[in-house]
């Protein structure tokens, strides 16, 4: 590998982002890893990851719809806490009309059972599910998203500062994943023209992405 001039790739240094130990209340297992949903805005999958940058770690938030696998809300902060995942979610309150009984599956991390992102669920309707303890598995939609961007972005730059990193998570997300990058579970299809395919409404991106020199909370 020294006479070609080749270099190992290294991994990334491994941060908890999951704060299981805490005494809120958590809800039961109630998707069971019935990841294939019959419509749209039936499931909606969440996790958080996080980005390495010469500023310090810059957190993601994401949620998925499990029906075309689209990232239909996420935030990025400096902190990581419930006012992140709850942007989030406002995020994807926004684009998607909704309709009574949406399920909301997510581990048991304290960002998600804390009574502010509870009550948000409450008040839009939406039933919370959470992965059982430990075990990945239960959320492997979402950990899939992150694979994927781990591979695809993330491994490939190193970022000086958190407004680089969330606008490479922003072009990696709206503008690649959702629209472009063909997903083996849509028969090759992006998740917007998967959408497109099954009839789906049209997608309306929010304010805050439509001006795309704003940053979110916690990001220079």
């Amino acid at each position: 590998m020294r006479q070609d001039g080749l270099v190992g790739r290294k991994k990334r240094r491994f941060v908890t982002t999951t704060q299981s130990n805490h005494q809120l209340a958590v809800a039961p297992n109630l998707l069971q890893r019935r990841f294939e949903v019959e419509r749209p805005n039936q499931v909606w999958v969440g996790d958080i990851t996080y980005v390495r940058t010469w500023q310090g770690w810059l957190y993601l938030a994401v949620l998925l719809d499990l029906f075309s696998r689209r990232v239909v809300g996420w935030a990025t902060s400096a902190r990581i806490d419930s006012e992140l995942t709850l942007e989030a979610l406002g995020m994807a309150l926004g684009r998607r009309d909704i309709p009574p009984g949406l399920m909301h599956h997510s581990d048991r991390g304290s960002q998600y059972a804390s009574a502010d992102y509870r009550r948000a669920l409450d008040a839009a309707g939406i039933v919370c599910s959470m992965s059982r303890k430990g075990n990945c598995w239960d959320n492997a939609v979402a950990e899939s998203f992150f694979a994927m961007l781990e591979w695809e972005l993330l491994s490939q730059r190193v970022f000086v500062t958190r407004g680089r990193a969330r606008a490479a998570l922003f072009d990696y997300i709206e503008v690649f994943y959702n629209a472009v990058r063909r997903h083996s579970y849509l028969d090759y299809a992006s998740p917007i023209d998967f959408e497109r395919r099954k009839a789906v409404l049209p997608f309306a991106a929010p304010t805050c992405l439509r001006n795309r020199g704003k940053s979110n909370r916690g990001v220079s």
